[in-house]
């Protein structure tokens, strides 16, 4: 091929030269207005909604006030989606919140948050929902005692390769395993729905009777309340990552936004009744995975489908994490931000390989040291932070700037509120309950300055790091891409 026919002794720009007197590539616009959807609600309902409802209620104390948090939880996940549908219809590049802070803010924040996002959110979340998809896949292999951790942490690297697999052979293949796995995930919503419905109408709604009761007050608690809600409403911006790779994006972005999160919403709160119609509050906070257990009351013998189904679940929600992830990786590279070759496509394939196998590594290095549990409460504090930089450049982007094209507006008062929410939940959790986590999260932030200015700013770049990158994409068979002239 034309690429194995340049020398190596190529000028020091010869990796970004590949394609000279050629088209150069660019990813394919394979995602329509239902894979879309099945996008955001496929990584949305993960393993959240099977493991995050004993922890809302938890931290708020009573059935009723839960359920507030979670309904919040979808109106706050919709402000934020809609806000973002506009921000996407502005700025028509792939990548999320890290190009909307680099447009509107400049260089230096988004490298913070691309070199937070790529290095450790994005990998951090990705294995926690592995490490979950794992705990449930070999919890039948093991009745009557608890799986042990090395087989748990096998199984999730093995589920990260196989995704690794499945994402950079083909956009459609990554999209059609999306699609399937969302409807079998809502299918086994539909289950525990439908059960709740048979509970109550057969009497049983005593954990509804003085449903305030013992509610917690405390901004600090309604706070993680929120975080561990939020949890299972994160991927409400997953098609804000693959705005290029969008048909039609101007329309399918607010259109797939305005069919999932409602979709999800609903179904998370009445998949929250049929557990507490199951269950007192009591057993819910004892269960230590509260859908198996709803499983063997109302289930009995067929109980072995919720394991199944969440399974299942996991898996579809770290396919879509990994396939958007994987872009926030491959824009910033392609910005300057990372090294050249992440933001390079297989010449064949026309996906971001190197940057999806570096998001592979990343999770690996996460699942050999991480546990579910740790991820959640560190993992929603950075991702609000930036969400809220985000909200308040779509703010400016509306005050200052109004005669900018957009095919969509959302109500200024929307992102008002999300940002009011964002700023509440950075700052209640550090008020209330400060832990010497967030410190650890805040410093490794700012060590994103000491890499900013000799390796961005000033471009000091080791020469041999270029030989590196044209060996490299000879044997990852990967060209340079432009963005799609929208």
């Amino acid at each position: 091929s034309a690429m194995r026919k340049r020398k190596t002794t190529d000028s020091p720009h010869s990796s970004t030269d590949l394609s000279e007197g050629k088209e150069k590539l660019r990813l394919k616009q394979e995602v329509g207005l239902i894979s879309g959807v099945s996008l955001i609600a496929g990584t949305m309902i993960g393993s959240g909604i099977f493991m995050s409802p004993e922890w809302v209620l938890h931290h708020m104390g009573s059935p009723a006030s839960s359920l507030l948090i979670w309904a919040a939880c979808g109106l706050l996940a919709m402000f934020g989606a809609l806000s973002y549908a506009e921000l996407g219809t502005i700025i028509k590049e792939s990548g999320g919140e890290y190009i909307y802070i680099l447009r509107i803010f400049g260089s230096f924040p988004a490298f913070l948050f691309a070199y937070t996002s790529v290095i450790l959110v994005r990998p951090a979340g990705l294995a926690a929902v592995c490490l979950s998809f794992a705990e449930y896949a070999v919890a039948p292999f093991y009745p009557g005692c608890s799986s042990p951790q090395v087989v748990i942490k096998c199984t999730a690297a093995a589920c990260i390769l196989l995704l690794t697999i499945i994402n950079c052979l083909n956009v459609r293949l990554a999209t059609s395993v999306m699609n399937i796995f969302t409807a079998a995930k809502l299918l086994a919503l539909l289950v525990i729905v439908v059960g709740g419905v048979v509970l109550l109408a057969k009497g049983q709604t005593q954990s509804f009777q003085n449903a305030f009761e013992n509610t917690t007050a405390g901004i600090g608690a309604v706070g993680v309340a929120f975080y561990q809600g939020l949890w299972s409403y994160d991927g409400w911006n997953n098609l804000n990552y693959v705005t290029e790779e969008l048909k039609k994006p101007e329309v399918t972005l607010p259109r797939a936004v305005m069919i999932a999160i409602p979709l999800v919403t609903c179904l998370y709160l009445l998949v929250n009744v049929s557990y507490l119609a199951a269950m007192t509050p009591s057993e819910v906070l004892s269960s230590g995975a509260v859908a198996v257990t709803w499983g063997d009351k109302v289930l009995g013998s067929w109980a072995w489908l919720i394991s199944l189904s969440v399974a299942l679940s996991t898996f579809g929600s770290s396919n879509g994490t990994f396939f958007s992830g994987g872009r926030v990786c491959y824009i910033a590279a392609r910005e300057g931000h990372m090294p050249d070759i992440l933001s390079m496509a297989h010449v064949r394939c026309l996906t971001p390989s190197p940057a999806l196998l570096f998001t592979s590594a990343m999770s690996l290095i996460m699942v050999i040291s991480g546990s579910f549990t740790s991820i959640v409460n560190f993992f929603s504090f950075i991702a609000w932070f930036f969400y809220g930089m985000t909200i308040s450049g779509l703010l400016y982007l509306k005050i200052k700037k109004p005669e900018l094209p957009r095919s969509y507006k959302v109500p200024i008062i929307i992102p008002i509120i999300v940002l009011m929410a964002a700023v509440y939940l950075v700052l209640a959790p550090i008020i209330d309950q400060p832990q010497i986590e967030i410190l650890y999260i805040v410093l490794f932030i700012f060590t994103g300055v000491i890499l900013y200015f000799p390796l961005v700013r000033f471009k000091c770049h080791p020469r041999f790091l270029q030989k590196v990158t044209l060996h490299l994409q000879l044997f990852l068979e990967v060209a340079p891409t432009t963005r799609d002239a929208n």
